[in-house]
């Protein structure tokens, strides 16, 4: 099968019951190679239960085509699909690199493949450990291992930011851009919505087993129907936002000690310093974000919606 071909997954008509719950519920969607798909949703959406049955995991409604066949019709599936869908797929008392030269006998890679795949991510020195005592991260990583060995056109990972720390979901973010670079295909769920904002070029969103969003990350955030915000930083933060408030703007404290100020300008914020004499050593805007325009997307539609802090705290 031609390799462009391959790296084309179309979806149709998902669909996945549980008793009288539905699932997932109607889902078509086409995941574009050369770019990173970020698959959002609440808790309880159905993501992990609409990339088992992409995968054929699990019985249910509709097929999924990877570049025209469905997945059981490839010959070798791992040299087409590679996937992580568990954090922990693997014996816990194998060595992690006998764990994977098991895994590389359905693919027909080589031990040098193995070898190959421990070192990208990061695991050579972990090689003859036993995963059982591995880290989240570590099994994480090598659960991705497992998931290239097959050297795949396509990459259905779900949750793969789980466990790593700060440097290893930049890492993680530099490996699926480079596996991406020639013309192949991710698809990423994730609930780390500042990572995948960075990351994604692409989103689906779903929310009670329904297709709720389909676009490029840009024009999905620029829904979020908000006027930028103002950040603003000065050594005599106090005295500024008095001033702003005595302005009639509505002021508050970010975690980093700038100011952010909802409803004005930059060049408001600026003249409204400027003629009090206060000096700034920052002034920004700061646009809708990703969270945002999930949040606006997805509000009320979540399984397990809670009230909201305000609410609580001001309940008698």
């Amino acid at each position: 099968m031609n390799k462009q071909l391959e790296a084309e997954v179309q979806a149709v008509g998902l669909v996945k019951r549980y008793g009288t719950k539905l699932a997932v519920n109607e889902l078509s969607f086409r995941l574009e190679p050369g770019k990173i798909t970020g698959f959002l949703g609440p808790n309880g959406a159905g993501k992990t239960t609409t990339m088992r049955l992409m995968l054929g995991l699990i019985g249910g409604e509709g097929r999924t085509m990877y570049g025209g066949q469905g997945y059981r019709d490839l010959e070798v599936p791992g040299r087409v699909v590679g996937a992580l869908l568990d954090s922990r797929p693997f014996h816990p008392t194998r060595t992690a690199r006998r764990h994977l030269r098991m895994m590389a006998a359905s693919v027909g890679a080589s031990d040098r493949r193995v070898d190959q795949m421990l070192d990208q991510v990061g695991l050579s020195s972990a090689a003859d450990q036993r995963p059982g005592s591995f880290s989240l991260g570590m099994a994480q990583r090598l659960g991705l291992a497992q998931a290239l060995l097959g050297d795949p056109r396509v990459l259905i990972l779900d949750e793969p930011a789980n466990g790593l720390d700060p440097q290893g979901v930049a890492w993680l973010r530099e490996l699926l851009r480079a596996f991406v670079a020639d013309g192949r295909t991710a698809f990423v769920s994730s609930h780390l919505l500042a990572e995948m904002q960075q990351m994604a070029d692409h989103v689906l969103v779903i929310a009670q087993g329904a297709l709720v969003a389909d676009s490029p990350i840009a024009d999905f955030m620029a829904r979020a129907s908000r006027d930028p915000d103002v950040l603003v930083r000065s050594p005599d933060a106090s005295s500024l936002a008095e001033v702003l408030r005595a302005g009639g703007l509505t002021v508050s404290r970010t975690g980093d000690g700038r100011l952010r100020v909802t409803g004005a300008t930059t060049d408001q914020v600026g003249t409204l310093a400027f003629q009090n004499h206060i000096r700034v050593e920052e002034l920004t805007e700061e646009h809708a974000s990703l969270e945002d325009a999930f949040l606006q997307t997805t509000s009320g539609r979540g399984d397990y919606d809670g009230h909201s802090p305000q609410q609580i705290l001001t309940r008698s």
